[in-house]
């Protein structure tokens, strides 16, 4: 099993800033491909930074030049930074992994539990 574990959210106010953090635990062989995604009230969920096991990035078109998604393969963590917060940016925000997991060594695409981002003046 595999467990992915999102921390880091929480009330901003419109311009602030926050880093979300996402530990990889478990049966784990390689952590590929990473990353973020976001889930609005009444929205479907959507995509918001990807970044590979080399470290090549692509965002949403939205965020960029205000979100940065970086990880630490040493560690299994991926983050997310995220600055100059708008209200339109309030979700839940969930971590994603492609996992290489023992003992099948086939790869399995993992979720976190998410974490609320709500940005409120």
């Amino acid at each position: 099993q595999v467990q992915l574990v999102e921390s880091g959210g929480g009330l901003v106010q419109p311009g602030g800033s926050l880093r979300l953090s996402c530990a990889a635990s478990g049966s784990i062989s390689r952590l590929k491909g990473m990353g973020w995604y976001r889930q609005a009230p009444g929205k479907q969920r959507e995509l918001v930074a990807v970044i590979s096991r080399g470290g090549s990035t692509n965002y949403e078109d939205s965020v960029k030049g205000r979100f940065t998604i970086s990880r630490d393969n040493a560690k299994n963590m991926v983050y997310l930074q995220v600055d100059s917060l708008k209200p339109d940016d309030t979700a839940v925000y969930y971590c994603n992994a492609k996992v290489v997991a023992y003992p099948s060594l086939h790869e399995y695409d993992y979720w976190g539990q998410g974490t609320q981002v709500t940005v409120s003046s």
